[in-house]
């Protein structure tokens, strides 16, 4: 084992933990171990200089030729034999084996983890649960979640930044730039961070939640030393395996968003899509330069709702865009009434300064554009009631949000959510309760079987099953 030279130790009232380290490989492999070995001396681990003085060792690997891989696979050997604990990274750590495998698992089936090359972030993760991290009061300020702005119980996940649409009405792309996917390692460690912090619901949002993982070809990353490709249907796989709910914002309508029905359907992810429509005539979506086609959507939908009955599907619209006659806006309210959507939001156009759509021709009056989308909410809110006027007699498990008291009354209610309400943009279902014994036994987060009695505009009404 090479010696790496270590900066004077930090003085502390016991020990901290020691991590040996052997670092093998291409220069770029060098600048992964200065990585991992910052990191390391950030948290107030030791680094060891011989594998007896270690709690623990790295090996960081490489995998380049066949001599590269024999000398990273009997130093792996060596360490294995001279300490016993054994977290293995680079590139060796994605090459397969034989049997599908990782090669390292396959020949040193003891070691405590693998990684590929460039996981720094996974290489922590993996020496946290293996060797705790120390505790430094001056410096442990930051909760393992994160700062969150939301309740404990529900967190957003951002997988995505940026977006590779230009629609016309848009300027994000102008703002965040083109579509640029978070590692998919990267994201599930977030996740999973979360949900041991306490999170019980997952919010993944993006700019195009369905385009995870095209700017970089969907290529392979590494969960847990596993290979998984950069791609949403991996992803929420990955998610439905925490122990949290996990709910799909700004999903894009392209067919491959038809593989994650099957989840929802086998309960795996909440039957829950988030789905930006804006429109529903062809010539119309054109000038919006909207990526999806409106004539295949209503076949879509069809198709989603015959493998998830229970799917609730969220929308937004545009009604007035520059150029719209009255026959298309009637078209988009006829695929209203075809789709029946459970949760919908309407926009009056309005130009946006940089946006395209300011040039077109054929801009309305405002009260034209009002007008349409008053029109538009009346026939949506008649569809949204008779929706969830379906739901009354049915059971359903809710997550609880929060606990409110009528003083007046002296009663107690539950605002909760079931799997058809996202926090903050849709309704709720309130449950009655029986006392404040029964919603104190009922913190945030706490979920509960209930019955739904009635049903109003936008919430439904419940109690305990």
């Amino acid at each position: 084992m090479s010696p790496v030279q270590k900066p004077a130790p930090r003085r502390s009232r016991k020990s901290s933990p020691k991590v040996g380290f052997v670092s093998l490989g291409c220069p770029k492999a060098m600048v992964d171990s200065e990585r991992i070995l910052t990191q390391l001396r950030a948290e107030g681990y030791e680094i060891a200089g011989d594998y007896g003085g270690s709690d623990l060792v790295v090996v960081n690997t490489c995998g380049f030729i066949d001599e590269a891989v024999q000398e990273s696979l009997d130093a792996i050997g060596e360490a294995l034999a001279e300490n016993g604990k054994v977290i293995v990274t680079g590139c060796l750590g994605a090459r397969r084996g034989s049997g599908g495998g990782t090669l390292v698992g396959e020949v040193h089936p003891k070691v405590l983890a693998v990684t590929g090359p460039h996981a720094a972030d996974e290489v922590m993760e993996h020496i946290h649960a293996h060797l705790a991290k120390p505790h430094d009061p001056f410096a442990d300020l930051v909760p393992p979640g994160g700062v969150k702005l939301t309740p404990r119980h529900y967190a957003y996940l951002k997988i995505s930044e940026g977006c590779n649409h230009r629609c016309t009405f848009c300027i994000i792309p102008s703002m965040r730039g083109d579509l640029v996917s978070r590692p998919i390692g990267e994201v599930v460690r977030e996740a999973a961070a979360l949900v041991r912090a306490g999170v019980k619901e997952l919010l993944v949002v993006s700019q195009d939640t369905s385009a995870y993982g095209v700017d970089v070809r969907y290529r392979t990353g590494f969960v847990g030393g596993r290979p998984v490709r950069t791609r949403m249907t991996e992803l929420v796989r990955e998610l439905a395996g925490l122990g949290a709910r996990v709910r799909l914002h700004y999903v894009y309508p392209y067919p491959h968003v038809d593989e994650v029905l099957p989840l929802m359907a086998e309960g795996r992810v909440l039957p829950y899509l988030d789905v930006p429509f804006q429109h529903s005539h062809p010539r119309i979506l054109k000038l919006m330069k909207r990526p999806a086609s409106g004539e295949k959507n209503i076949e879509r939908i069809r198709a989603w709702r015959a493998i998830c009955p229970d799917l609730t599907i969220r929308s937004t619209f545009i009604a007035g865009f520059p150029g719209e006659t009255e026959a298309e806006f009637e078209h988009l309210l006829a695929f209203l009434r075809e789709a029946e959507l459970d949760r919908v939001g309407c926009f009056a156009w309005s130009p946006v300064e940089g946006a395209a759509a300011n040039a077109l021709p054929g801009q309305l009056p405002d009260e034209v554009r009002e007008a349409r989308r008053a029109r538009f909410m009346q026939v949506q809110s008649e569809i949204s009631a008779g929706r969830l006027r379906r739901r009354v007699g049915t059971r359903c498990t809710v997550m609880v949000d929060a606990i409110e008291r009528d003083a007046e009354a002296g009663a107690w209610r539950a605002a909760t959510r079931s799997a058809g309400e996202a926090p903050e943009i849709d309704g709720l279902v309130y449950v009655a309760l029986d006392g404040e014994a029964q919603a104190r036994a009922l913190p945030p987060g706490s979920e509960l079987a209930v019955r739904i009695v009635d049903a109003g505009e936008h919430d439904l009404f419940a109690v305990p099953a």
